[in-house]
């Protein structure tokens, strides 16, 4: 009988991430150990089949393995199924919506299965961008001014909420759709045609948006990681964005020159101020797996300004949260296992306790 440790990956799901959350799953399966973990994998398509995949990881990244038909297992219930019970822990490798909101977590949580990332609370509360934001002030993080309305409020009165916006910001600023990642959605508006259009297309994709002073600012993220019940953070890195600012493009096609440096080449002070807020806003969520603190560092003031944590960010071979950790001596295989061990060591809550 095997007595290696049974990993379920769980990967894809049904958010506008789906893509890289593919691209992730395949990096961190190519560098995982398999003399130690038994991996099933089961992918989550963009209109919700779960499904067994058995077959080769190289067809993860392009979506092909959707279409391979002989290492595909449908017919399984997650609550019931031998294979999906007899996993030890859960992985999932989603971004955005339905995969790094809290809602796979919960599943896991009824599942009475522990898993690697934030727990149900923090991983909704990272997602929402608005949330978050009310929490990081009253942890007294600094973030940039922001008006935030739902799209009924849109429906009912857009001239009310493009005023509100132009007499509190003014402009430029960035839109965005308040639960996705990976900028997708995002729009930078400089005047109202462009905010109107902004607001439009992000109702695309939440039916909450938040509208945030544009900073002319460098952007710096912080990589953090509890273990053993002490939060660890790294040096942090810079985004140098290919375009006006770093979106969904600039983020991922082949064709654009954005790079990373790490550690960024920021003053030793704001180096500390960095990790010391990327600290608290962890705590402040009530973080316990993988995050990524993005932060603003205003160009003149040189001002920091929490800009979002991502509980579940990017392992993709371009990503910052492992390059941040292999720049502290942490390699990619080595963070993978230790994320691995630190969801290992996670009690799942008994809720039939009496009192």
């Amino acid at each position: 009988m095997s007595d290696k440790i049974k990993l379920g990956l769980v990967f894809g799901g049904q958010s506008g991430e789906h893509e890289v959350a593919r691209v992730s799953a395949y990096n961190v399966l190519q560098a995982i150990n398999q003399d130690k973990y038994d991996i099933t994998t089961i992918g989550i398509t963009k209109d919700g089949r779960w499904m067994i995949y058995s077959g080769d990881w190289d067809k993860l990244p392009d979506g092909s393995w959707e279409k391979d038909a002989d290492h595909l297992r449908t017919d399984f219930s997650i609550f019931t199924d031998p294979e999906i019970q007899a996993i030890d822990i859960f992985w999932p490798m989603m971004h955005g919506p339905m995969g790094e909101d809290g809602t796979i977590q919960g599943v896991f949580e009824m599942m009475n299965k522990p898993y690697v990332g934030c727990g149900v609370l923090a991983s909704a509360v990272g997602m929402d961008k608005v949330v978050s934001k009310i929490l990081f002030e009253r942890a007294g993080i600094p973030v940039v001014p922001y008006v935030y309305f739902y799209g009924r409020d849109w429906q009912d009165d857009r001239d009310k909420w493009v005023q509100a916006s132009e007499d509190k910001l003014g402009y430029p600023v960035f839109i965005k759709p308040v639960n996705m990642g990976s900028s997708v959605g995002i729009t930078k508006a400089h005047g109202r045609d462009e905010f109107i259009a902004g607001v439009d297309n992000a109702l695309q994709y939440d039916s909450k948006i938040l509208i945030e002073t544009a900073v002319n600012a460098r952007e710096i993220e912080c990589a953090v990681l509890e273990e053993d019940g002490k939060i660890q953070t790294t040096l942090p890195g810079e985004v140098v964005a290919s375009k006006e600012f770093y979106d969904y493009e600039a983020k991922y096609a082949d064709d654009q020159d954005s790079k990373i440096v790490i550690p960024a080449q920021i003053d030793a002070a704001i180096i500390e101020k960095i990790r010391g807020y990327a600290h608290d806003a962890f705590a402040a969520i009530d973080g316990s797996g993988p995050t990524r603190a993005d932060f603003f560092v205003d160009r003149d003031t040189q001002d920091v300004y929490i800009n979002e944590v991502n509980t579940m960010p990017g392992f993709t071979d371009i990503s910052m949260y492992p390059k941040m950790w292999e720049n502290m001596g942490v390699a990619y295989g080595d963070l993978i296992e230790r994320l691995i061990q630190t969801a290992k060591r996670k009690k799942v809550t008994d809720y039939t306790k009496k009192a």
